[in-house]
């Protein structure tokens, strides 16, 4: 409501607007807005912005948008964009994200075939169909033993003896059935 657009419009103080910047707090409008001449250190650069503000930063390189990146926590999704797929392929080997699009942006929140989610501080889980699934289910690891067989377990408690040992190694060497179910 009203203290989200008052935190955006805030925002609009990150640097110098280059395009957009105009507000309308009755109607909570914010214009889709550019941001150029920004530091790292400015609140638009520190938080989550949920609006219609896009602030740039100018790197020199590709090897210092990199560091910029991998300086920060990891972000929900890279947009990478070059004709030289070398560079894309450079960006998404050297640095970690949720998502990672080369050349487009967010078809991967568009497709159920790829998982959709953050990591670090930007999210945890993956989203969009069975990865939704996956996200919210707990695959517990299972063992039930049989008791009738509890005196073979005595080898496993002290004391031990070289004679325990012995009989240790050699069950090991050899697959049982029927002492365990996997669950």
């Amino acid at each position: 409501g009203d203290k989200q657009f008052r935190r955006i419009r805030a925002l609009l103080c990150s640097g110098r607007v280059a395009i957009g910047g105009q507000t309308d707090e009755r109607e909570r409008y914010i214009a889709p807005t550019v941001l150029a001449d920004g530091l790292p250190s400015d609140p638009a650069m520190q938080e989550e912005i949920f609006g219609p503000i896009l602030p740039i930063v100018v790197v020199a390189n590709v090897d210092e948008a990199i560091d910029f990146i991998n300086a920060r926590p990891r972000p929900l999704a890279i947009y990478a964009f070059s004709c030289d797929s070398k560079v894309v392929n450079q960006v998404l080997e050297r640095t970690s994200s949720g998502g990672f699009c080369g050349n487009d942006t967010l078809m991967h929140v568009t497709l159920t075939s790829l998982p959709f989610g953050g990591i670090g501080n930007s999210g945890l889980g993956m989203y969009h169909g069975k990865f939704t699934f996956d996200t919210f289910t707990h695959h517990r690891g299972c063992l039930h033993r049989n008791m009738g067989l509890e005196a073979l377990n005595a080898l496993r408690y002290p004391p031990y003896s070289q004679q325990k040992l012995g009989f240790l190694s050699a069950a090991f060497e050899i697959k049982r059935r029927g002492m365990c179910t996997l669950l």
